[in-house]
């Protein structure tokens, strides 16, 4: 496979039971075979999508000193900004080459449960920001239950099988900043190869060159969305959870060619996580003679613990 599927989500919540079957079978597929699609019919308007933009501007031209008031220590990166370089990918030592912030949950119907999680950060100085944020966090929240809730059908799982995981679940909006580049980076590129660690990534930003993704072959072949299309790929804990029948594929983001090295690049995901306290135990129905199981048990949230002292987020 040398390119990206394109499926619509108007067809799955349309009431035409063959359009909606039609959905699931394309993205079911395109899972199976490259881990990534290319999503139309998403739940963000065109107003929120250049609302957000324009704010995430305006924070990631705020001076250094200005922002460095907003990374807060000892909460792993939850909540809040990123200082360039800090992050690198599972299994390397260099940084990446961009800076970012993080909004999370906003619980408002579990005391308890929300107290597990951070507070979300808020930016004084830009009074529209965390409120575009939080709108774009819902809507592409709403988007992602409605693609989980097309896999479960295509895993033979009831319809609404995740969605009790993903209420209140730990999941993290993210728009990321790629500087240009000024210097020649000797071995840091914007993003190393990585899979994500979540059950599905919702990516806004993708219409540009830069993000790749790598076939079954190891081909790395261009991910490019049209300007009304979510890029969309599973995540670590759902390629888990199926017994790696849905692929968690391996993706980067490559450094500008030199022309284009004077330019910043900007991206924002949305990581679809479940509450910490989901079992990702390898599904029966995913496993058989042809299939044996691949992976230990353990709950999201061990299972995030893990991946996030492996990207240097959080000490052991």
């Amino acid at each position: 496979m040398n390119r990206i599927p394109s499926v619509d989500l108007n067809d799955f919540i349309s009431n035409d039971p063959i359009k909606k079957q039609h959905f699931v079978n394309e993205i079911g597929k395109a899972y199976e075979d490259i881990g990534f699609v290319a999503l139309k019919g998403h739940f963000l308007d065109d107003k929120l999508v250049s609302d957000l933009y324009d704010e995430i501007k305006k924070f990631f031209d705020l001076p250094e000193a200005v922002k460095a008031n907003y990374e807060i220590e000892g909460i792993g990166g939850q909540r809040g900004y990123t200082s360039f370089g800090k992050e690198h990918a599972k299994g390397r030592k260099e940084g990446d080459l961009k800076e970012f912030w993080h909004f999370g949950q906003y619980v408002e119907d579990d005391a308890n449960l929300k107290e597990t999680y951070p507070d979300n950060v808020l930016v004084k100085e830009l009074p529209k920001f965390n409120t575009t944020g939080k709108q774009a966090y819902q809507m592409l929240e709403k988007t992602a239950k409605y693609v989980l809730r097309a896999l479960a059908l295509y895993l033979n799982l009831e319809e609404t099988y995740f969605d009790a995981y993903i209420k209140n679940g730990n999941s993290i909006l993210r728009p990321i900043h790629y500087p240009p580049i000024t210097t020649e980076p000797k071995e840091a590129v914007r993003a190393a190869a990585h899979g994500d660690i979540n059950l599905i990534t919702l990516l806004m930003g993708a219409q540009g060159r830069g993000l790749q993704v790598q076939n079954h072959e190891g081909e790395w072949i261009d991910a490019i969305a049209e300007p009304d299309e979510l890029m969309i790929n599973v995540g670590d804990m759902l390629s888990r959870h199926t017994n790696n029948k849905l692929k968690s594929t391996i993706h980067r983001v490559i450094n500008p060619p030199k022309e284009l090295c004077g330019t910043s690049r900007y991206s924002i995901p949305f990581f679809m996580h479940p509450v910490s306290d989901m079992k990702l135990n390898v599904l029966d129905n995913c496993v058989d003679e042809q299939h044996p199981k691949q992976f230990e048990d353990i709950t999201a949230g061990e299972y995030l613990h893990e991946r996030l002292v492996e990207l240097g987020l959080i000490k052991k």
